[in-house]
């Protein structure tokens, strides 16, 4: 029995201590997962405590026939997704308030800030985090594991439930992509 199969049965058998150490073991993977993608330290926080609230309601289902940081970044990544789809949503919906002339509720855009990144390359992180934004969803995904995260493409491929040559070729578009899309920056600087 792995570590990760003795923690979910002592959680299952109600050890709140195991539970921390699952929360304790793994918050960070989370945290940089989720503001990786959504780019605003409360959203990210708020995903972190949506992914162990939702651990621990679906534990039970945890089969273990993939690593449980595996089944923790599925979580992240479906939950990172769906609050990433409704703040959209709500943008087009206040879009067209502002259409028909409703007042609308200023969006201001929120200082870049990821943990991993050093303050002297905040900028170009900066950049690279707003190009990325432009990658369609499954490309940022896989090169937010692979880049960030350092997953490799076997793992993406467990992790986004695809295959590896899927992976493959999603790094590849979506590397041209964000070589298209930082072009214009690197030239301007």
């Amino acid at each position: 029995m792995s570590q990760s199969e003795a923690l979910i049965n002592r959680i299952k058998q109600g050890d709140k201590t195991a539970f921390t150490a699952v929360m304790e073991l793994y918050q960070d993977m989370v945290y940089n997962t989720a503001i990786s993608i959504v780019q605003n330290a409360a959203d990210a926080d708020d995903i972190t405590q949506d992914v162990f609230v939702k651990f621990y309601q679906t534990m039970g289902t945890f089969k273990g026939a993939c690593k449980l940081s595996t089944w923790l970044y599925r979580i992240t990544i479906s939950i990172t997704v769906d609050t990433e789809r409704k703040k959209k949503r709500k943008k087009r919906f206040a879009f067209a308030e502002s259409f028909f002339g409703k007042e609308e509720e200023q969006v201001t855009a929120v200082e870049f800030n990821h943990p991993g990144i050093a303050l002297e390359k905040k900028e170009s992180a900066a950049a690279l985090f707003k190009a990325m934004k432009q990658l369609p969803e499954n490309q940022q995904i896989a090169f937010m594991l692979h880049k960030l995260e350092g997953q490799n493409y076997q793992e993406i491929a467990e992790i986004m439930n695809t295959t590896l040559t899927a992976v493959e070729s999603l790094m590849v578009r979506a590397k041209v992509n964000l070589k298209k899309y930082l072009q214009s920056y690197y030239t301007n600087i």
